[in-house]
């Protein structure tokens, strides 16, 4: 299912006018479930990893800050399913480029578990000296989620703040360098497609 041009015209609008964007149903059930069976199947073979804080010579591990699991997308080597979303990301980056001229060269996405108890603290999604990321995005594949399961996304917008339900096919997007933001403790297994659109291409030492 592609995305419809309405939902490309509310996410460019929203970027430019208030920063951040959140669409529902970005992803159909059907989508999100076989999304969910290539997660079950990276997790059978331990392939996710504890996620740092930092980049190269600055990362570091603190679950003080940050307690999530990731594993990093190879687009060359994906499985159809995440083929699927990253196709409707190359078209939401593509429109972008054409409406809201961001200059965006490239992406970068991850798959994304927070196991109960986790948590992500207020941060921006920079580098310190890097300013590669442009467009932060999170597509949420949490379905049945109800009220108390916690693992929201909080986008801190001046003096307001905003909570963001990690509905299943939910897509959240913001200005990487201008929100900063945070998952608030989660009550159960929470599952999340998260990426960056950076103005320049994915390097040669892309981990994955």
């Amino acid at each position: 299912m592609n995305i419809t041009t309405d939902s490309l015209e509310f996410i460019a609008d929203n970027l430019a006018n208030q920063d951040y964007a959140i669409v529902d149903h970005f992803l159909s059930l059907e989508e999100v479930n076989a999304i969910l069976e290539v997660f079950a199947l990276h997790q059978d073979n331990d392939k996710f990893k504890r996620a740092g804080i930092g980049k190269d010579e600055n990362l570091q591990y603190d679950r003080s800050i940050r307690g999530d699991y990731i594993k990093w997308i190879d687009p060359q080597n994906a499985m159809p399913p995440v083929k699927l979303f990253l196709s409707k990301i190359d078209e939401l980056k593509d429109y972008l480029n054409r409406t809201c001229f961001l200059g965006i060269k490239d992406y970068e996405t991850h798959f994304t578990i927070y196991p109960p108890g986790s948590f992500y603290k207020r941060h921006l999604d920079q580098f310190q000296n890097d300013g590669a990321r442009k467009i932060s995005f999170i597509c949420y594949l949490n379905k049945n989620w109800q009220s108390g399961d916690g693992g929201e996304l909080r986008l801190y917008l001046g003096d307001e703040v905003k909570d963001v339900a990690p509905t299943a096919g939910k897509l959240a997007c913001f200005r990487s360098e201008i929100i900063e933001h945070e998952v608030l403790l989660s009550k159960k297994d929470r599952f999340s497609l998260t990426g960056w659109m950076l103005n320049h291409p994915v390097g040669l030492g892309f981990v994955v």
